[in-house]
């Protein structure tokens, strides 16, 4: 399995506009964050998690050919509102895009793009298929098993995903045990971490990797990162060998063990 970070960076991505931080002004390309995405690759199967502004740039940049299901962890603009792009794979397959929600985001998507939705489309609009996400309900794209793992972003319940041996846990700022059970054995760990400093909806470095050590993966990766947590050289220096601040672009290969 492998996995790529297509970005890492918080709602309002790194650099944020206006801003003139050491870290807005870093040259250094790992301080350069788009919207947080990831992509998720089997030898058979192409996984999308979250499909933010960003998503068009994102999928050039990383030459992403072909996507088998779009997995939405909740309806944000900065985890939906890319998916007028999808027409480009309507496109080249044929068919519509899979994507997979819980109802309430699933409202949402067809509120943002009511177009598409239309009982007589606009020709050329993006064409999607909904399918469900229910809490406690694995589910199939494509080869693979997909596990939805419940947590909470302030009062918005949202969702994580295991996907064989990877975790993938993002805008959490709390998690109950059980679901933590879900992910136990993970060989690697996905979990935003916005900040040190506490913040209202999301995991602060610190409650992150306090997850970190009750899950015990082999290796962990901090996302959805705030300008706020300083720079990327910098702050790496401070954590434990396996675990580390991901970046735009970084590519890892996940052991296929359960």
């Amino acid at each position: 399995m492998r996995l790529t970070f297509l970005g890492t960076g918080t709602s309002q991505g790194v650099p944020v506009i206006s801003c003139r931080c050491r870290v807005c002004l870093s040259p250094d390309e790992k301080d350069k964050r788009l919207r947080t995405s990831a992509l998720v690759e089997t030898s058979d199967t192409t996984i999308l998690i979250d499909a933010g502004p960003d998503f068009r740039q994102q999928l050039l940049r990383a030459d992403v050919r072909k996507i088998d299901g779009i997995l939405l962890t909740h309806e944000h603009k900065d985890h939906i509102s890319g998916l007028d792009d999808v027409r480009a794979f309507n496109y080249t397959t044929g068919r519509p895009v899979d994507l997979y929600a819980e109802p309430r985001v699933q409202q949402r998507v067809r509120q943002d793009f009511d177009y598409a939705f239309a009982e007589h489309p606009y020709p050329g609009v993006p064409e999607i298929e909904l399918h469900t996400v229910s809490p406690d309900t694995p589910f199939r794209v494509g080869g693979v098993i997909v596990e939805p793992i419940r947590g909470l972003h302030y009062k918005l319940p949202v969702f994580g995903f295991r996907i064989g041996p990877l975790a993938y846990l993002t805008d959490m700022n709390r998690i109950e045990e059980k679901e933590l059970d879900k992910i136990a054995g993970v060989d690697t760990l996905v979990i935003n971490a916005l900040r040190k400093e506490p913040h209202l909806s999301h995991f602060t470095l610190d409650e992150a990797l306090q997850i970190i050590r009750r899950v015990s993966p082999r290796m962990a990766y901090l996302t959805h990162i705030s300008h706020q947590m300083g720079r990327h050289a910098e702050e790496e220096t401070a954590l434990p060998p396996n675990i580390r601040f991901a970046y735009d672009g970084l590519s890892i290969e996940i052991p296929d063990r359960p």
